[in-house]
């Protein structure tokens, strides 16, 4: 949206403080808008680590460029998600929680979980992840993943085991959306879409029939 040459810039760690102010002035009207239209939560993502900064530097940039968008966000009963992003500074569930942490534990700052970058590069399985991410869960995203390969796949055309998944979120109360994502098929979006949701829906019946059984 900001740049259409090169994806996610600018981000919060650009160090020209106008081309990182451009990325705040977004996600400060996105908060608005989200006020405005009823929308629990507004996405974001860190961005990755400049050529030549040190991770320490990058750091106290992240956090001074999103404090203001938190506290925009917590007037208004909007929540933040920022999404762990493999390759970018923050990049794991351990990253989530050291900017939590220099934050100061906002309320309003929540996480975006994406199932596939848990099989991608967490220590824990993706159940373990939405449990260990329970409290902070605002937006999940969903696809199928390959330990190691940050690549986007249909459900089932990877490694991850759904029903456990299913069932964590169950128990977790998580009532948001869990939306998947697949940004390089949107040529097949019509036919994925359905047998997306038919898969869901099986490792849903799976998920319950494994909690009977226990």
């Amino acid at each position: 949206m900001l740049d259409a040459r090169r994806k996610h810039h600018p981000t919060l760690l650009d160090p020209d403080p106008g081309a990182r102010g451009a990325r705040v002035d977004l996600l400060l009207r996105a908060v608005r808008v989200a006020a405005d239209l009823g929308a629990p939560a507004v996405h974001c993502f860190s961005g990755v680590l400049p050529p030549g900064e040190s991770g320490e530097t990058a750091w106290r940039r992240l956090a001074d460029a999103l404090g203001p968008v938190v506290v925009a966000a917590g007037a208004v009963g909007v929540s933040l998600a920022i999404e762990p992003e493999p390759g970018h500074l923050l990049a794991d569930l351990a990253g989530f929680h050291r900017l939590r942490t220099a934050l100061g534990d906002p309320a309003a700052l929540g996480l975006t979980l994406d199932i596939g970058h848990c099989q991608c590069l967490e220590p824990d399985p993706p159940a373990e992840c939405v449990r260990a991410a329970a409290p902070w869960l605002r937006h999940v995203q969903i696809e199928d993943m390959r330990r190691g390969v940050h690549e986007h796949l249909p459900l089932g055309e990877g490694e991850i085991d759904f029903p456990p998944v299913l069932e964590a979120l169950r128990a977790a109360g998580y009532r948001g959306l869990v939306g998947v994502e697949l940004p390089r098929h949107s040529h097949a979006g019509p036919e994925l879409a359905g047998t997306s949701l038919r898969f869901l829906k099986d490792a849903e019946r799976a998920a319950s029939e494994e909690g009977v059984r226990c």
